[in-house]
């Protein structure tokens, strides 16, 4: 599965460590992925969304149910 947000598209960026004696080697940075229920148009999906979004309000969570057994008569 790839790493990107389900909203807002971001990916894993490649690059390159610089030590400080100069030693190059290739990296990668990911992003802070997480999984959340998410209301996507009249029902509820599970996203994968980056916490920037999260935390811009981007991701509109669905209303809590409370279940209650029905009652035996």
């Amino acid at each position: 599965m790839a790493k990107h947000c389900d909203i807002c598209g971001k990916t894993t960026v490649h690059g390159q460590q610089v030590s400080h004696a100069h030693n190059v080697t290739k990296r990668t940075w990911e992003p802070n992925l997480q999984r959340v229920r998410a209301q996507v148009g009249g029902g509820t999906q599970r996203l994968r969304v980056c916490t920037r979004c999260l935390r811009a309000g981007r991701v509109q969570k669905p209303a809590v149910r409370r279940w209650q057994p029905e009652e035996m008569t």
